[in-house]
């Protein structure tokens, strides 16, 4: 029974150690633009049963309630948790960022189409839309050359300024994706997250349509990591990783007491 204990407690610790593992990443990435917290999912293992509930006790008696001893927890998923994050200024006419839902589309080198909330964009040699790592925007967007400024209005408008002109220059329109279940989506790295099963097929429309967000030119979205509470779940953790171990030696020790014993 002791060992059996000993196994239990061992999934609290390796339960309690993930979901160490990603506070700590929600903290490394506090300052991540766009960054989405994750949460981490449990879900109990497999029970021993015993005595099912409703066994026959007596030739007119069942047992109330079962008897069956879990053997754990584990971790099933992560969640990461799609709330907004802060607008704030940056004052580059490049940066752009969403407020409500939707993901701006880039084209990733493997050729597959990776969303994030990052927007903070810049000019390829040739004029076009990239992301920092140099990655397409979808649709692509070419800023001509010798353009004077560059406008990006709330629903997607692309304009720019000419020499020579008085009235701005529409190029291209900023779409966004949206999601059945955005949750679904898996994280890869650089701010990206790639479509699954889970996710359902991408919603492409406009902003301000389609339940879509709208977007703010010379803004970036913040994580939406809370450091307060990310702290506090991180001393609740220690604590809980704490009392596993506890419960390891307590057993060892039932243990060894038998030992001696006899």
């Amino acid at each position: 029974m002791s060992t059996n204990s000993m196994h239990v407690a061992k999934t609290g610790l390796n339960a309690q150690q993930t979901r160490m593992q990603v506070i700590a990443n929600n903290l490394a990435n506090v300052n991540t633009t766009g960054f989405k917290r994750d949460r981490a999912n449990f879900e109990t293992l497999l029970y021993q049963v015993s005595r099912p509930g409703g066994e026959q006790t007596s030739e007119g008696t069942t047992l109330t309630s079962p008897l069956a001893v879990g053997t754990g927890v584990r971790v099933v998923s992560t969640d990461k948790m799609h709330t907004q994050g802060t607008l704030a200024e940056t004052g580059n006419p490049l940066d752009v960022g969403i407020n409500g839902q939707g993901f701006f589309q880039v084209l990733l080198p493997d050729g597959r189409i990776g969303y994030t909330r990052d927007g903070t964009f810049s000019m390829a040699p040739d004029g076009t839309l990239t992301t920092t790592s140099g990655y397409v925007l979808q649709p692509q967007i070419t800023v001509p050359q010798g353009a004077s400024s560059v406008g990006i209005s709330a629903d997607g408008i692309v304009s720019v300024m000419m020499p020579g002109q008085t009235d701005p220059q529409e190029i291209g329109q900023i779409t966004l994706a949206n999601f059945s279940n955005p949750r679904g989506l898996q994280p890869i790295g650089e701010n990206f997250l790639v479509e699954t099963p889970a996710s359902g097929e991408a919603i492409v429309s406009a902003p301000q349509n389609n339940g879509a967000g709208q977007l703010a030119q010379g803004t970036l979205e913040g994580s939406n990591v809370n450091v307060v509470q990310e702290l506090v779940d991180m001393i609740e953790t220690q604590r809980a990783y704490e009392i596993n171990s506890k419960s390891i030696s307590a057993s060892d020790e039932m243990l060894r007491f038998l030992s001696n014993k006899l």
